[in-house]
């Protein structure tokens, strides 16, 4: 009896053993699962942070290149800018007695269209391209520079008006000062008013300084804008006839076209003025299809000629438009 008891005891002891040593090892794999699962998920953390790292990487890499990409465009703007010609030179053509588009300096290493300069405008069959026009229809392009006020303005718009003959009159920042009433009339009865600058400096010796450079033309601008409430014509004549490759460049960057002209004459001191007869036939005889006429304001010769300038001119075939 003892020795049933005895091997009893024996064979409870065996089983708690085995069943110790069973669920010891479950423990150790589970545990040795968790550990290789938390190694992986800490391999994909570290595979995923590293790609995160690398895209972040590789969009401040892009951003970066952006960023270059536009200083670059724009120093590039710059450079080019400032690689053009900056030799002032005034403006001149060579008139012909042909009745013809007279040439300019021969000199001139550019095109003027490049930058948006005109000194002849559109010919009749620019104007009006789907019509036959005779060979004796030819187009006039009449424009006024007004520094300041000599008391010819008035007069000048009594004729264009009497004429129906509408013109363009480019104007300092000082003049819209102090003419607003004639800028209103010019507006009212369907000219165009042009922009010729804050102080009338030569455009060439401001282009080293572009805030300058710019609110010669800017100032003009706002002043006529906030007179009359409207835009300004983009067209800009150049003080004195001065110009430089850059300044022409400049003034293309800020919008406007360069307006030179094909006929001017001794017009512009009041000290001087040249003879009726004589300016009257100076300007019949320059007369060709596209003319841009420059006359000046302050001029009472022009005062007194302009009505029978008008007249000759259409007699011989020709009629006006307005500078787009």
């Amino acid at each position: 009896m003892q020795k049933k008891i005895i091997y009893l005891l024996l064979f409870s002891t065996l089983m708690i053993y085995l069943t110790g040593c069973t669920l010891f090892n479950k423990t150790e794999d589970i545990s040795s699962n968790q550990n290789e699962q938390q190694h992986i998920d800490n391999n994909k953390t570290n595979t995923e942070a590293t790609k995160n790292s690398s895209d972040a990487n590789l969009n401040n890499d892009s951003n970066i290149t952006n960023q270059d990409n536009i200083h670059v465009n724009s120093s590039e703007s710059s450079n080019t800018i400032n690689t053009l010609d900056e030799e002032s030179i005034s403006w001149f053509y060579i008139p012909n007695d042909s009745h013809t588009t007279p040439n300019i300096n021969p000199k001139l290493t550019y095109d003027l269209s490049t930058y948006d300069a005109i000194y002849n405008g559109k010919t009749t069959s620019q104007v009006i391209p789907n019509e036959d026009t005779s060979e004796s229809t030819k187009t006039l392009y009449l424009t006024f520079d007004e520094g300041y006020e000599n008391g010819y303005t008035t007069k000048i718009l009594d004729i264009l008006k009497e004429k129906n003959v509408k013109a363009v009159f480019f104007v300092t920042s000082s003049y819209i000062k102090s003419n607003p009433d004639l800028i209103k009339r010019m507006v009212s009865e369907g000219h165009v008013v042009g922009n010729h600058s804050k102080t009338h400096l030569s455009m060439p010796t401001l282009t080293s300084d572009t805030e300058k450079f710019n609110e010669e033309l800017s100032d003009v601008e706002s002043l006529y804008e906030n007179l009359t409430g409207l835009k300004m014509a983009k067209i800009f004549r150049p003080p004195m006839g001065n110009y430089s490759e850059k300044s022409l460049s400049m003034t293309q960057n800020l919008g406007y076209k360069t307006v030179f002209w094909s006929f001017a004459y001794e017009d512009w001191d009041p000290e001087k003025q040249p003879e009726a007869s004589y300016s009257k036939n100076k300007i019949l005889n320059n007369l060709h299809d596209g003319s841009i006429l420059l006359l000046h304001a302050v001029s009472k010769t022009n005062t007194e000629i302009l009505g029978d300038v008008i007249d000759s001119a259409r007699a011989n075939g020709y009629e006006f438009q307005l500078v787009e």
